[in-house]
């Protein structure tokens, strides 16, 4: 008999993804984002066949991904190893070179649609309105475009257009819990929210004929819900909700006559069906945990690209009650009981407010007794049941990690998503030390011996909580953090600016809050052992944010360590820099363990 040894640490690593997919009109075709080959590019599927194939080499990841309404070409969105500036580009089917559509260098696009008869490409830009941006309509045979939505007030973006392209849909971004839908048709411009003082959201929105749409919002609600608007008769409808819970994507199947609506309970997604003909509701249950992207195609069957805590993400297709994978990834050569499922559990804050959070126990056989803190990012974000290679990784070298949602989360109403705003050290971190007090408190960790992790808004909540309560801590790290709240609202694209005093705060109104609320201003404090990783190409947190708190620290003569990625941005665009950065973290961790056999 054969034994093997247990699997290597990096199989963990080894693990792809998929950024996102779409599926021909005719379905004979899928592409999809991936990392199959270790960098991200576009591969395809000849349907019903489901080996992939790559057709592109360019070792990027897209942006924007959709196809020509007669199945002949795809449109892709790429920037350059993580700047963010996105450019389209058009795709063969089958691969090979791809031809140039929209370029302008140093500029930021967003969101392609293709008119129905394919002959023309709108899409938004920073373009000529860097704070605000503009909409175009590109004319693909004669490469002539016109201005189509000038950007005024907030960072306005072209949704999608009626069945007869007669009336644009569009929103404006405000903030992430102030957005407004608006139809614009000729000259008139209508908001399809009542008129109210009250800042409220709208999430998604889609044309089911030229003159009704349907779109998910929070209008006089703390949860997002379903409502609808008609264009002739200026008449605004809630139609459905349900209780504690938040829609966040529609879909109309023309098909079916249905809408299908992603919607977020806390850690978990559900999917529901509504037929508009009766109005039957109907949740149908998915594959996974969480839903990245639903598509429905004209036959009306279902494609969805999701992942679990312990399933990776892959796509799957619903044949009537069923649905089938048609992607296999999984963790290589690591079987599903090797991986660890967190438990749901929550804890009272300072203010007695209930904080939802996961618990990812390290498998008794592996557990060395040590807890990672792991603050997520966002900070208008949430940690949910979805799969990080990461957290296995460290969970099968014997971390445990606790991942709690502080307010300013998503999936937990409209109010505790804006509490976050102005406020970033003040109640989040609260939230966080009764989150580490609770760990305390139940037997999971001693004061003084927890490890601290974070990334984006994580790494500065690392940071500050570094900086203000290093007595809970025996070794922080910081991923692309901000370290001076300052430079930080200073340095952000310029379509992020507009919303920075109501997110952040003002550098002049709020000088001493924000001068408060910095993680550079403990910097006698942080005495800990760090160890820092930065993306060179960041836009949103960009280099000098951990230049800045490094030298400093540096210049203190404390124990701090920089691992610097001249070819990423914010986030892990390429297999070998990721496995690098958690193979440098689990180093670094090891360093204040008991066990260390597991370099």
């Amino acid at each position: 008999m054969i034994t093997f040894p247990k699997p290597d640490v990096e199989q963990f690593l080894r693990t792809f993804s998929i950024a996102d997919f779409a599926v021909s009109p005719d379905e004979k075709h899928l592409v999809f984002s991936t990392n199959l080959s270790g960098k991200y590019n576009l591969w395809g599927m000849d349907l019903p066949n489901s080996f992939p194939y790559p057709l592109t080499s360019i070792d990027q990841s897209c942006q924007g991904l959709i196809y020509d309404k007669k199945s002949r070409f795809i449109i892709a969105g790429f920037d350059q190893d993580g700047n963010e500036n996105t450019q389209f580009y058009g795709v063969p089917l089958n691969g090979g070179t791809m031809k140039e559509i929209v370029n302008h260098e140093n500029t930021r696009n967003f969101m392609p649609k293709l008119s129905n008869d394919s002959k023309k490409l709108y899409y938004t830009t920073s373009r000529g309105n860097p704070s605000f941006l503009n909409s175009y309509c590109l004319d693909l045979e004669s490469g002539q475009e016109r201005l189509v939505l000038e950007g005024k007030d907030a960072a306005t973006y072209l949704f999608g257009f009626s069945p007869d392209e007669e009336t644009l849909l569009y929103y404006k971004h405000f903030a992430n819990t102030y957005t407004l839908l608006y139809a614009k048709k000729g000259n008139e411009d209508i908001l399809l929210t009542p008129p109210t003082e009250k800042q409220h959201t709208v999430n998604d929105g889609v044309f089911v004929s030229d003159s009704i749409i349907y779109l998910l919002t929070d209008y006089d609600s703390d949860f997002t819900y379903l409502a609808s608007y008609n264009l002739e008769t200026n008449k605004f409808c809630k139609v459905k909700e349900l209780e504690n819970e938040s829609f966040t994507a529609i879909t109309f199947s023309k098909e079916n006559q249905s809408l299908y609506i992603t919607s977020q309970k806390g850690v978990e997604d559900q999917l529901y069906e509504i037929n508009l003909q009766n109005e039957n509701w109907r949740n149908i249950p998915v594959p996974c945990s969480v839903i990245n992207k639903l598509e429905v195609a004209a036959s009306g069957t279902l494609y969805l690209f999701g992942m679990s805590a312990t399933k990776p993400h892959n796509i799957y297709k619903n044949t009537g009650d069923e649905w089938v994978s048609l992607t296999k990834y999984t963790v290589p050569g690591v079987d599903s009981n090797e991986l660890v499922e967190p438990d749901i559990i929550t804890y009272p804050s300072f203010d007695g407010r209930e904080i939802e959070s996961l618990f990812f126990r390290a498998k008794k056989e592996n557990d060395n007794g040590e807890v990672i803190f792991w603050p997520h990012g966002g900070p208008q974000a949430a940690e949910r049941k979805f799969f990080r290679a990461s957290f296995q990784f460290f969970l099968n070298n014997g971390y445990s990690i606790f991942a709690p949602n502080f307010r300013g989360s998503t999936g937990y109403g409209l109010e505790f998503m804006k509490m976050v705003e102005g406020d970033w050290g003040n109640g989040p971190r609260l939230d966080n030390v009764a989150g580490l007090d609770w760990l305390i408190d139940q037997g999971h960790a001693q004061k003084g011996n927890i490890l601290l992790m974070g990334g984006s808004f994580g790494g500065y909540m690392a940071l500050l909580l570094h900086g203000r309560h290093a007595d809970y801590f025996k070794a922080v790290v910081d991923i692309f953090g901000p370290s001076n709240l300052f430079s930080f609202i200073n340095s952000v694209p310029e379509d992020w600016k507009p919303v920075m005093d109501q997110w952040v705060g003002n550098p002049e109104i709020d000088k001493e809050k924000l001068i408060e609320f910095s993680p550079i201003t403990y910097l006698e404090s942080m005495k800990k052992p760090m160890l820092v990783i930065q993306g060179a190409n960041d836009p949103r947190v960009v280099k000098e944010e951990s230049d800045q708190i490094v030298q400093a620290l540096k210049d203190k003569g404390r124990d701090v360590d920089y691992m610097l990625l001249e070819n990423e941005g914010h986030g892990f665009s390429k297999k070998e820099n990721e496995i690098a950065v958690y193979q440098k973290i689990l180093s670094f961790l090891n360093r204040f363990t008991a066990v260390t056999e597991k370099v």
